[in-house]
């Protein structure tokens, strides 16, 4: 149920017991100038700044535990049977939809897929680098894939996930360590002179500049996908940019989340694109810490936990 203020142009979903919904770490307020305006999605009432209080938006916790208060965690604090996210941080979607599969719409799937389409806007024909293979960075692959790209070269240190990517849509597979000289030389030896898009989806400071020096010296984009480290600071040669190159970086793949949520799951619903490639472990939630350990030895792509 939709209810429109026509005093204010805004929608407010209604949720009522039993709707299938997808928690949102960015949230959709519609009020702020992030919201308004079509440049951005950042809303401001969001909690992953470099300063995150853990509450809620009315600045109290809804958890404790044995007297104590616990925080939130980015406003959705997911690994939990029960949570409490303000309206403005949970879409209502397709109550048919697997949950098992579109719960990967509300972080990695949409962070990557956007982070093509959205974000970097990769033409049909365009040459792609993807810096990282990961379940976002294979998301992007996808991104790249369903946008037109013509050449989509994946990058990772893991070779076992290079046939997951070539399934994904990549082109060419290259692991760094079989190479004497900086990854951005071999990338741009191979395209000749560099990508037009290339993406960061690991959040390391010496790949961000390798990918920003990998594409195209004039007129290449480069996005930022991969969270970057705390307390870390990045320097590199100002004349990357002076000569036209353009660095950006990208949130939940600039998607503005509630809207956006509800009509990407329709699209899964199409079979406009696939997620089921991207989950390799489905297990209970009392081995969660199975799940990261998969994750830290880089055996899976995504865990999905399920009760």
């Amino acid at each position: 149920m939709l209810l429109v203020c026509p005093l204010v142009c805004l929608i407010i979903t209604v949720f009522f017991l039993g709707d299938a919904v997808i928690p949102l770490f960015v949230p959709q307020c519609g009020e702020c100038r992030s919201c308004l305006s079509t440049k951005g999605n950042l809303c401001s009432k969001n909690d992953i700044s470099s300063s995150p209080t853990g509450l809620m938006a009315d600045g109290t916790t809804r958890f404790t535990c044995k007297g104590k208060a616990i925080h939130h965690f980015v406003g959705t604090s997911t690994f939990i049977e029960y949570t409490v996210v303000h309206e403005t941080a949970a879409a209502k979607i397709d109550s048919a939809a697997p949950l098992e599969k579109v719960c990967l719409i509300g972080c990695g799937f949409s962070t990557g897929y956007g982070a093509a389409l959205q974000t970097a806007k990769v033409e049909a024909g365009s040459t792609c680098a993807v810096f990282g293979l990961g379940g976002v960075g294979l998301s992007v692959v996808m991104g790249c894939k369903a946008a037109g790209a013509s050449r989509i070269i994946a990058i990772d240190i893991n070779k076992d996930k290079f046939a997951k990517a070539k399934e994904m849509g990549a082109t060419e597979c290259i692991n760094p360590k079989d190479f004497k000289k900086p990854i951005h030389e071999v990338l741009t030896e191979m395209t000749g002179e560099g990508v037009d898009y290339s993406f960061e989806v690991i959040g390391r400071t010496e790949t961000m500049t390798e990918a920003l020096a990998s594409c195209h010296y004039n007129y290449g984009v480069s996005v930022i996908v991969g969270v970057p480290p705390a307390a870390q600071k990045i320097s590199f040669d100002p004349m990357l940019l002076f000569s036209g190159r353009t660095w950006k970086g990208s949130v939940f793949g600039g998607w503005k989340s509630k809207d956006a949520v509800p009509k990407l799951v329709a699209d899964y619903m199409k079979k406009k694109f696939v997620l089921d490639p991207l989950i390799t472990h489905t297990l209970p939630f009392s081995k969660i810490n199975e799940g990261f350990d998969l994750l830290r030895t880089g055996k899976s792509i995504r865990s999905v936990l399920v009760l």
